[in-house]
């Protein structure tokens, strides 16, 4: 049972999953969509909407905790900069999950996470 367990595991100790998570982040950030498990694409939905909540806030406090969290200075400047004109009117549901094949070695749910 998983009542009331918040965090998705990954299977991974705790320093290996926030590095990756990090990753994953800044990667779909940067690049506006990224392929992965679907378990990982779930667990990263929820940092990178914090991220643009920060982002749509736009104080000095949320500027550094989003440069403190994503790996890149430029991509955090340019995030707080695009982010109002397009997220402006809109509160929450910044990404989306969409299913695809599964992964041919391991039979794992594949997904695509996007930003839209």
């Amino acid at each position: 049972m998983r009542h009331r367990c918040r965090v998705h595991k990954l299977g991974k100790p705790a320093d290996q999953r926030k590095a990756l998570l990090r990753s994953l982040s800044t990667q779909l950030i940067r690049h506006g969509r990224v392929t992965t498990t679907k378990a990982r694409a779930k667990a990263v939905r929820s940092q990178v909407e914090k991220m643009i909540t920060l982002a749509k806030d736009g104080s000095l406090a949320s500027r550094r905790q989003a440069l403190g969290y994503i790996y890149d200075k430029q991509l955090v400047h340019a995030l707080f900069d695009q982010v109002s004109e397009r997220y402006g009117d809109r509160n929450g549901g910044y990404t989306r999950i969409i299913r695809t094949i599964r992964r041919r070695g391991d039979n794992a749910e594949m997904a695509i996470i996007e930003l839209t």
